[in-house]
């Protein structure tokens, strides 16, 4: 079913119109076979028997008077040719039809031929059996060729408005479902302002009217969340000054645990940092066509503070891309801080263009462990490390940031293990 329409419109348009030409063509051959076709046998009857009537003194033992056949000629307007006056006369224009030759044997007991001019008025041909190489013209006043095509002109123009009356319909239908699909997609990268207007049949209605109330509700409870850890960040902050300060204040023969007090401090200040950032990107941004090729070098040049080997290599095919460049810089440092905190060897960094050429991606690679490939799609989860394989180190948010901001950009994250050994960590981010 390859040709079928996957979306609800398609297929609601795909059965109207299947059913409509199904009844099309129903509606054709029964026209056809019980009125169209019955008419004109009926018309070949009617000339057939004119056809004998004029040669009838042809016949052994039949005589007709001079005067009456003449007569019947003026009445009638038939004509009987030989095939050089028939040629002249228009016969070389005409087209034969083998339903009614078959027709018209039958009623004059022997082989003959049926032609049709298609002139005003249409012309009859008939060369009869009984006189091979003569064609009698018979014309037909009142009866036109596209009299008998008009079922068939009738017919397709009711089909093709019956179809997009069809397709007027579905769409009509479809309507409130397509913006569904929307504001759902919005949902989805953290935009709660769409709110849907109640139309359309009674079953879209109450889905509409659910889909607010569940939009609602998660706006409701995504301002709480994001509330509630500033809050806590917040108020963790107070304490841990108190103490870094008690601890600047030790006595130097203490400097040994004065220095471990203060380096906890400082990771739980950089993973309350990271909290913050997380919940910081809990909605779509703005997005502006930028540089990726000076923001992946910008971040770069800012990681070389750590003194290890980074190199960058851009591609210069990828012009600007929208993107927020706030955002990016994040995923690009939190991408390097893992290879730089995972892996001991030199860190490759580029920018690339997909084999489809419809995203651009930024690639972090390392020589570092790797990560188990039952645990490639996990880690991306809040607070997941990926222990057995990385450490355990940090708050294990910072994956889940970077998938968070790639996906408010409409991009997506994946992470492979090189045959070489290492990590590769790459976003695409859609042109």
């Amino acid at each position: 079913m390859g040709m079928f329409p996957r979306s609800a419109f398609g297929q609601t348009v795909f059965l109207v119109a299947a059913l409509l030409l199904i009844n099309q063509i129903v509606s054709y051959i029964t026209v056809s076979f019980y009125v169209v076709k019955p008419t004109i046998e009926q018309v070949n009857l009617i000339l057939s028997k004119q056809v004998k009537t004029v040669f009838i003194e042809w016949e052994e033992g039949v005589e007709v008077s001079k005067e009456a056949s003449e007569k019947f000629f003026e009445i009638t307007g038939i004509e009987v040719m030989t095939q050089r006056q028939a040629m002249r006369e228009g016969l070389a224009e005409t087209r034969e039809y083998s339903m009614l030759s078959r027709s018209m044997s039958e009623q004059l007991n022997g082989s003959a031929r049926v032609r049709i001019s298609q002139t005003d008025p249409l012309v009859y041909w008939v060369e009869a059996p009984q006189a091979p190489g003569y064609w009698v013209r018979v014309p037909l006043t009142g009866l036109q060729e596209n009299n008998l095509e008009f079922l068939t002109f009738y017919l397709s123009s009711i089909g093709f408005l019956s179809v997009l009356g069809g397709w007027l319909f579905a769409r009509h239908l479809n309507r409130p479902l397509k913006a569904l699909q929307q504001a759902a997609v919005k949902v989805g990268v953290g935009d709660f302002s769409t709110k849907l207007e109640e139309q359309g049949s009674t079953e879209v209605i109450e889905v509409t009217r659910a889909f607010n109330q569940m939009s609602r509700g998660i706006a409701a409870l995504e301002n709480d969340r994001r509330l509630l850890m500033a809050g806590v960040s917040h108020d963790l902050r107070t304490p841990l000054t108190r103490i870094r300060l008690a601890t600047e204040m030790m006595s130097d023969d203490e400097d040994y645990l004065r220095e471990g007090i203060i380096h906890d401090i400082e990771d739980m200040n950089a993973i309350i940092d990271q909290f913050i950032e997380y919940l910081r990107h809990h909605k779509r941004e703005e997005l502006a066509l930028e540089d990726l090729n000076a923001i992946v070098n910008e971040v770069v040049e800012a990681e070389q503070k750590h003194h290890r080997q980074i190199s960058f290599t851009e591609n210069p095919s990828i012009s600007n891309v929208p993107v927020s460049t706030v955002a990016i810089k994040r995923v690009v440092t939190n991408m390097i801080e893992n290879a730089i905190r995972y892996s001991d060897g030199d860190i490759e960094v580029e920018t690339r263009m997909s084999s489809n050429k419809k995203f651009a991606m930024v690639v972090v690679n390392d020589q570092g462990p790797g990560i188990p490939e039952s645990e490639l799609e996990t880690v991306f989860e809040p607070f997941k490390q990926g222990d057995a394989a990385r450490g355990s180190e940090g708050s294990g948010l910072g994956l889940a940031i970077i998938k968070r901001i790639v996906d408010m950009h409409g991009g997506r994250v994946q992470l492979l293990n090189r045959p070489e050994g290492g990590l590769s960590a790459q976003i695409y981010l859609p042109l």
